[in-house]
């Protein structure tokens, strides 16, 4: 089992930024990925970025391109999701997940992942 718990959401106005973290702890994997995702109510989870486990690998959707920016720190078992420039249309609970598999490319759909944790609130003010 591999449980995961972020942090770092909160109340922010637009254009300012905020860093999300998300430890791992458990079974720990030395491959696989670690993703971010968004979701608000009435609408599907949304992929925000992924990175693989090395950090040498990562990719973001196109709508936080610029914005956003994902990185680890394997000795800590850390995935961090760096916001800058946040916009309202930003607010949404993010979740991490983590994928223990192996794939060629990095997985961006939700049922890809094998763990999920709780969730934070990120909101942002007009």
């Amino acid at each position: 089992q591999v449980q995961l718990e972020e942090s770092g959401g909160g109340l922010v106005q637009a254009g300012g930024s905020l860093r999300l973290s998300c430890v791992a702890s458990g079974r720990t994997f030395s491959r696989g990925a670690m993703g971010w995702f968004r979701q608000v109510p009435g609408k599907e989870r949304e992929f925000v970025a992924a990175s693989n486990w090395p950090g040498s690998s990562t990719n973001v959707v196109d709508s936080v391109k610029g914005r956003f920016t994902i990185s680890s720190d394997n000795a800590k078992n850390t995935v961090y999701l760096q916001m800058n420039s946040l916009k309202p249309e930003d607010t949404a609970v993010y979740y991490c997940a983590a994928f223990t598999g192996y794939r060629q490319v990095l997985p961006s759909q939700p049922a890809q992942y094998d763990y999920w944790g709780q969730g934070t609130q990120v909101t942002v003010s007009s």
